[in-house]
């Protein structure tokens, strides 16, 4: 079954899953599906949480709330795992028999005795596995530092670079002069991803005076930071998706039909290593528009800006030079469309960026150093620095509640502004 990670068919909709899923679900484990039906539901969830009143009076409900939200989004993590369960399933089926159309590609992966009874087995214990994930995720959130879920992606992440490492060396063709240029180029998408990640655009707060004992106090200026990449790595994953629904489509229209040519070209629109220059230029468009209205879309759920404005009033607070009211949730959302935009082109910027270094440097999108740019560019890496940095974040917090100086320089950990 090991063949199957380095199968150039296993790339697309089942990469994507696959990267979250810490490559467990194109060697079939009981993992196969990692953590994404978590990551769906949860997904889902916010958007109903903008969409359905009771959600969104439940949100509003404090601690409780959040719990009875978080069993919603566990009870549609069991379902999609039903779900998608028994499409892992099928596409091992599919893979071990073979179709009238397209021979077995590893044949006896399945035992073809035991099928009816593999459905029921393979569901449960994929589910059960996902479920196991999900309760040690939270099992780390409450014992450990950081949170559980992001550590689990981020380990199953770490997990592949020893793999990539020895097919870099071992079978690929790569003189030194690539081998240099691939490093630089990391280190240089790494520190990119940390400005990225790091950036805020900080709005000054005041708050008017306050009664101390029987003195006037002018409350501390403060501030509310706005991330430049509020959306984190969402617009990248709603984008994939999206942008891979139709090959999974063509894909299945062209094997379970007669052969059309047509499908061919219209799948090779959706190729960013095309050999024809306007057909990879097609996808690099699409894809980098479909993660700029993402990005705007996500900012758009996770910030209410009448609501900001409405608790500043609320509670004293005000931006210099702006009136409280309208004029606040007016400010704001200038703010937010300005940040939003360079965020979201830096975004794309990082997403294209395996494809183009693979393109550039001449190397197969399923060889090593195409498989090594492959895995930890873009996505992979924005999950992997982000999450680095928000546990270097909660330990060096853990430390300086505990009367340490902290393992930081100056003992913290800045955003850039």
């Amino acid at each position: 079954v090991a063949g199957i990670a380095n199968d150039p068919s296993s790339e697309g909709l089942l990469g994507m899953v696959d990267l979250f899923a810490g490559g467990a679900l194109l060697k079939f484990s009981i993992f196969a599906l990692g953590i994404m039906p978590y990551i769906s539901s949860s997904i889902v969830m916010q958007l109903f949480m903008v969409l359905v009143p009771s959600l969104q009076k439940l949100q509003k409900e404090g601690e409780e709330g959040r719990k009875k939200i978080g069993q919603y989004t566990k009870y549609g993590t069991v379902i999609l795992c039903a779900i998608q369960s028994l499409a892992v399933i099928q596409l091992a089926k599919g893979w071990s028999t073979g179709t009238e159309l397209e021979p077995a590609r590893y044949p006896g992966l399945i035992n073809s005795g035991v099928v009816p009874y593999f459905y029921l087995i393979g569901i449960l214990s994929i589910t059960t596995g996902t479920v196991l994930l999900i309760w040690l995720g939270e099992q780390i959130t409450e014992r450990g530092i950081g949170n559980g879920i992001s550590l689990l992606i981020f380990a199953g992440i770490i997990g592949r670079l020893p793999e990539s490492m020895v097919q870099l060396f071992s079978t690929d063709t790569m003189d030194a002069l690539n081998v240099l240029i691939l490093l630089i180029l990391f280190i240089l998408l790494i520190s990119l991803t940390v400005l990225l990640t790091q950036g805020v655009r900080k709005v000054p707060l005041q708050y008017g005076k306050q009664m101390v004992g029987r003195k006037m106090v002018q409350a501390k200026s403060q501030s509310i930071p706005f991330k430049v990449n509020g959306a984190n790595v969402m617009p990248i994953i709603f984008a994939s998706s999206l942008i891979l629904f139709p090959q999974t489509i063509i894909q299945w229209l062209s094997s379970s039909s007669e052969q059309w040519a047509g499908w061919a070209i219209i799948m090779d629109f959706f190729n960013p290593f095309s050999q024809i220059w306007y057909h990879a230029l097609f996808y690099f468009v699409i894809y980098t528009s479909l993660i700029i209205f993402f990005a705007y879309f996500y900012t758009a759920i996770q910030f209410n800006p009448a609501e900001l404005s409405e608790n500043l009033k609320k509670y004293g607070g005000f931006i210099p030079g702006i009136r409280p009211g309208s004029h606040t949730k007016e400010y704001i959302e200038k703010v937010l469309n300005r940040i939003t935009l360079p965020g979201a082109m830096f975004l794309a910027g990082l997403a294209l960026a395996p494809y183009i270094i693979i393109k550039f440097l001449d190397l197969s999108s399923n060889s090593g150093g195409g498989s090594l740019v492959y895995t930890f560019g873009g996505t992979s890496l924005l999950i992997m620095v982000g999450v680095a940095l928000e546990t270097l974040k909660q330990i060096e917090s853990q430390l300086l509640m505990r009367n340490y100086e902290g393992f930081m320089k100056k003992s913290k950990i800045k955003g850039r502004s």
